[in-house]
This record gives structure tokens, C-alpha cells and sequence, in this order.
């Protein structure tokens, strides 16, 4: 091949490579590359000398600065348990009302709230605490056993249902499967419970004798707990049925199966599972939540 061949447009040697007509330059390297190259190799050399960089036998070689990144973490660890320390104490001390009305406690409620309210109660609450069927929405104000901050912390204590011997108790009676009411008496009442939070359904006048029947279903079997108006009674966890938050549903269905199978819900204790700072944090995060609403 011919390497004496030069280019008459370029200047340049040929490497009498050719395609098709075209011929292939002898370029020179572009400056710029030696350049970068240079300056990686002294910046690896300098990295060698500076850090630890080369392992041998048991150890490595420490570099002229003594870097540890693993001190640097276990630093930045006692650090951080040093600075929570800080305001778990402030939080654990401190009322509701006070964390409530300090800026700086509240950004930490903020800011830790999430995280555990996503380890601990999005599984069957939602990412977004609004609940899944069989689950309450904790973003309303319609709360079984109240939502005051020392009732919600007294909640997610003990639980509902659970093994703690403190628990909360709560039932929904078999009204139909257990034969306390006939079919037709647990259809008026269930015409009436609807009425409570649908408007529409109050002025139907096409069930309006079957309402009319069921308010005394209702005043016979069901005031007791859910209260004379159907309000809901916290003291026994007794839900609110004239609102627009169902726990299992609001259709006709649904409430039907409701009366007639009755419902017992299950809420664990989480004394044992997170600390009295967590809980209180977790408390407020909600009542945080349902404000934002």
C-alpha cells in the first residue's frame, strides 16, 4: 500500500485504506486527547497518594489524608442519635397541644410521620390513609373511638380487638344469621340507615313506608350503640351512619350484609412494636393529615 500519498485538499498522508473512492487520512491525534489523558493519570496518581486506594494482604494502603469512610459513617451516625435524641425527649415530655403549637417539633412530626405511617399502617389504611374496604379513611373526622389526639394515641396503644388486655372492643351483631330480626324488618331498616346519608333517599316517597318502618327497627335494636339519631357513639366505637364514610360500604348490598352477618374489625396493639415518642408522632401525623384535608 501507498503511505506517501498525500491529500491535496488536506494536507494530510493517506493510509491507502480506500472504499469506494474514498481514502482514509493519517490524522494526528487531537491535542485535547492527550491532554485529558495526561490529566487523568495525574489525577489517579494523585488519588493514590491522597486516599486509600490499593488493598493488600489484610489491609490497604491508608492515603497521605487518612480518610475512613467508615468513620465517617459511624461519625455521622452518633451524630444523628445525638441530635434525635434531642427532640425525642422534647416530644416525649411535652402534651399534644404543646408539639402542636412548637413549629420546630412539628416539621419532625412532618418529616418522621410518613415514614412510619408507611411502615406501619399503609398496608391496610392506603399510602394516602384513606382507607381500603374494611379499613377507615383516617383523613375525615369520622372516627370510631374519637379523634382527639389522646384518643387516636390510646387507639393505635391497644388496638381493637387485639390480644392486648387493654383493647379496645368492638362487635356488630348477626341481626339475620343469628335470627334477632326477620328478612323484611332487616330491609326497612336498612332503607332507613341509607336514608341517614342520602338525601335523596329521605324524599323518596317510594320507600318512605318501608323508612318509616325502619326507624323503628332502628330505635328497637340499633339506638343503643349507634345512638337515637344514628350519630355514632365513640364510647363503644359505634360508627356514624348519617355521614358519607362508609368502612365497608354504603350501597344497598352491602349495608344488607352488614346487618345480617354483622362485622367485628381488627386493629393490632402497636405498644410493643413502636415507642411512645413513635406513637405520639404517628398521632399527630394523622391529625396533621386530616387538617390538611
Amino acid at each position: 500500500m501507498s503511505v506517501e500519498e498525500r491529500d491535496p485538499h488536506t494536507g494530510y498522508l493517506t493510509t491507502g485504506h480506500e472504499w469506494n473512492g474514498i481514502k482514509e487520512l493519517n490524522t494526528p491525534v487531537p491535542r485535547a486527547v492527550y491532554f485529558f489523558l495526561i490529566a487523568t493519570a495525574l489525577f489517579s496518581l494523585g488519588y493514590w497518594i491522597l486516599m486509600p486506594a490499593w488493598p493488600f494482604g489484610s489491609g490497604y494502603t491508608k492515603g497521605v489524608l487518612g480518610i475512613d469512610q467508615r468513620q465517617i459513617v459511624s461519625q455521622s451516625i452518633v451524630e444523628a442519635a445525638r441530635d434525635r435524641a434531642t427532640w425525642t425527649t422534647r416530644i416525649q415530655q411535652a402534651s399534644f397541644a404543646d408539639i402542636q403549637a412548637d413549629p420546630a417539633l412539628m416539621m419532625v412530626v412532618r418529616e418522621t410521620g410518613p415514614r412510619l405511617f408507611g411502615d406501619n399502617c399503609a398496608a391496610c389504611h392506603g399510602a394516602d390513609a384513606r382507607g381500603n374496604k374494611g379499613f377507615p379513611n383516617l383523613t375525615t373526622n369520622s372516627w370510631l373511638w374519637g379523634g382527639s389526639p389522646e384518643a387516636i394515641a390510646e387507639t393505635i396503644r391497644v388496638g381493637i380487638n387485639s390480644a392486648h388486655p387493654d383493647s379496645r372492643v368492638s362487635q356488630m351483631l348477626a341481626f339475620g344469621r343469628d335470627g334477632m330480626l326477620q328478612r323484611p324488618d332487616i330491609e326497612n331498616v336498612v332503607a332507613y340507615v341509607r336514608s341517614l346519608s342520602h338525601a335523596d333517599l329521605a324524599t323518596d316517597k317510594t320507600v318512605a313506608d318501608r323508612i318509616a318502618a325502619g326507624n323503628t327497627v332502628f330505635a328497637n335494636n340499633c339506638a343503643s350503640c349507634h345512638g337515637p339519631d344514628g350519630k355514632g357513639d365513640p364510647s363503644v366505637g359505634a360508627p356514624n351512619l348519617t355521614d358519607a364514610f362508609w368502612i365497608y360500604g354504603g350501597d344497598e348490598q352491602t349495608v344488607f350484609d352488614t346487618v345480617w352477618g354483622g362485622r367485628q374489625g381488627h386493629m393490632p396493639t402497636w405498644e410493643d412494636r413502636l415507642s411512645e415518642v413513635d406513637r405520639k408522632i404517628l398521632t399527630l401525623y394523622l391529625v396533621d393529615q386530616r387538617m390538611a384535608q
